[in-house]
């Protein structure tokens, strides 16, 4: 074993921490860790620069947004329908979501998600690695022990992989090589593609990656080399099928759509339109001027506001310039016990999916297999009618970025709202959940769904709540100024009225974690009015107890 590497985990891990594998770390953390440092402080030095003045924009014309087209795409991942997104760490929801939906059909694909649904820790990865690996060779089960209910794959071939990482802005600190922590990219994609992946190869399959996080042709040329090193280095992955998907989900990214998939090179495989974090980047590169004060985030659609419509159109058009596959976003709406919330629920599925096929996406994401039904129908009934983009779809420069300001109302139930969203969800990954089902409304009159929120969604809640603080934004509807005394207000309220809606059921752990989450909710946001864009995720558990155990951030 390696004297350089340690690693700490709370399950055994002597099966995934073999010598080879070990080995191969060091070696990718010696290769790569300073081009990782490199690119953090790159992105630092950009968001400088735009509170400055200067603002990402096109790149000079070049090869890379030439007339090229990327080589051959497995049959995979030109087939129209659904992914259905989940943790591949928690054996139960991969298995449901490989297995066919309530309409006997399974989706396409499996995005398998380490980076926004995942609980960030090294146990994830480990659980993540083997569920994939055993996934492939057909052996995944599972039993609940506290409900007697068993897991196991059904018969029948189950859907390609889509795996997805953490981002390059993130370290695993249970994993040091020389007492350093390794780059949490570095890891998840040398797991995938030494165990999983493997597997996967053997078989004949090709090796699918969404790419998260990404801000330039930089960083996807990173990307390249590490897949090539991983090749190069084990022995069985020489000719392995590796294809790459980036996510454009930051405010550079959208500049430089095109030069990404060809820094990406053999491995390109097309683009995805990321909703939420790309909302979310948008708005950390404009939250220190005032007139870029966005409205409440429910507001700002993809539909009503005109430069999101502009820069997905724009994307879909890169992707068939260069002969790259265009995915669409996620659907969130959850199932419930009430019919009628759920029919309102796949007509409001639908109808986005239609809008998204009718762009020219192939596919997109929907969050629970009960919805896979109505999401995927738009994308597969348009292919099928023999449907072809037009012209004018196939040409980006019909479709210019020019980033406004979204329409919409600024209210201080707006701000609620993504304070229940931050509290709840905050409490979930104290619990070691990445994404969790979430009623902002809870409480409220109406019916509807829980939406499943993520990583992206409690990000751009911090940033809309520290933005209205800097600026101290009146609200429509109550003409109250965002303040730190008012957001605390909110956040004190809000914590007690979660506690109190669940009633006799509440337990001192629960009243523990929401009290927490307050606090921590507090520290994300005051990190924000600073311009301190740290994700949740680069926090440690040890990090989190010392800010619960602080005094309030404000």
């Amino acid at each position: 074993m390696s004297k350089r590497l340690s690693f700490q985990s709370s399950i055994d891990c002597s099966d995934i921490f073999t010598e080879e594998f070990q080995n191969l770390l060091v070696k990718l953390h010696e290769k790569f860790n300073n081009e990782v440092s490199e690119i953090r402080k790159e992105r630092i030095t950009n968001q400088e620069k735009a509170r400055n003045g200067t603002m990402p924009k096109l790149l000079d014309a070049s090869e890379a947004n030439g007339d090229w087209e990327i080589s051959e795409l497995p049959e995979d991942l030109r087939t129209p329908g659904i992914e259905i997104s989940g943790p591949a760490g928690i054996a139960s929801m991969l298995i449901n979501a490989l297995n066919p939906g309530p309409g006997g059909v399974r989706a396409e694909g499996d995005l398998d998600d380490d980076e926004d649904a995942a609980g960030h820790t090294l146990e994830d990865s480990i659980y993540a690695a083997r569920n994939r690996m055993q996934a492939t060779l057909g052996t995944l089960q599972f039993d609940n022990e506290t409900t007697g209910k068993h897991y196991e794959l059904e018969p029948g071939k189950i859907p390609f992989f889509m795996h997805r990482e953490r981002g390059l802005h993130l370290d695993e600190p249970s994993v040091t090589i020389d007492g350093n922590p390794i780059s949490a990219t570095i890891l998840g994609t040398a797991l995938t593609l030494f165990f999983g992946g493997r597997e996967q190869h053997k078989k004949g399959e090709g090796v699918y990656f969404y790419i998260p996080k990404t801000e330039s042709a930089r960083e996807t040329k990173f990307y390249n080399s590490l897949f090539t090193e991983i090749k190069n280095s084990v022995s069985e992955l020489k000719d392995i099928n590796i294809k790459g998907i980036i996510l454009i989900e930051s405010l550079p990214a959208v500049f430089q759509m095109e030069e990404m998939l060809y820094a990406l090179g053999e491995y390109a495989a097309g683009l995805n339109a990321a909703r939420w974090d790309l909302k979310a980047s948008i708005l950390e590169y404009v939250m220190h001027d005032k007139d870029f004060v966005w409205p409440d985030r429910f507001d700002v659609t993809i539909q009503n506001t005109e430069f999101m419509s502009n820069i997905f159109r724009r994307l879909v058009a890169i992707c068939l310039k260069h002969n790259a596959v265009p995915i669409g976003g996620m659907a969130t709406a959850l199932p419930s016990r009430d019919e009628e919330v759920n029919i309102e629920a796949a007509k409001s599925i639908k109808a986005d999916k239609e809008w998204e096929a009718n762009q020219g996406f192939l596919r997109a994401w929907v969050a629970h297999i009960y919805h896979m039904d109505p999401a995927a129908e738009p994308f597969k009934k348009l292919r099928e009618s023999g449907w072809e983009p037009s012209e004018e779809m196939k040409n980006p420069d019909n479709y210019p970025v020019q980033i406004g300001n979204p329409n919409g109302t600024l209210t201080k139930e707006g701000t609620r709202q993504n304070v229940r969203t931050l509290l709840e969800y905050i409490e979930g990954w104290l619990n070691g959940r990445g994404a969790k089902g979430i009623d902002r409304l809870a409480g409220k009159p109406g019916k509807r769904p829980a939406l499943m929120e993520d990583l992206a969604t409690a990000r751009i809640s911090t940033g809309q709540i520290a933005q209205r603080i800097i600026h101290e934004s009146v609200s429509e509807d109550t003409e109250e100024e965002h303040s730190f005394k008012l957001v605390k207000e909110i956040i004190k309220d809000e914590t007690n009225d979660i506690i109190n809606l669940l009633g006799d059921k509440v337990s001192e752990d629960q009243k523990r974690k929401y009290n927490q989450s307050s606090k921590i909710a507090m520290k994300w946001i005051k990190n924000y009015t600073e311009y301190e864009f740290r994700s949740l995720g680069s926090y440690t558990r040890g990090d989190l107890e010392e800010i619960a155990d602080s005094p309030d951030a404000f």
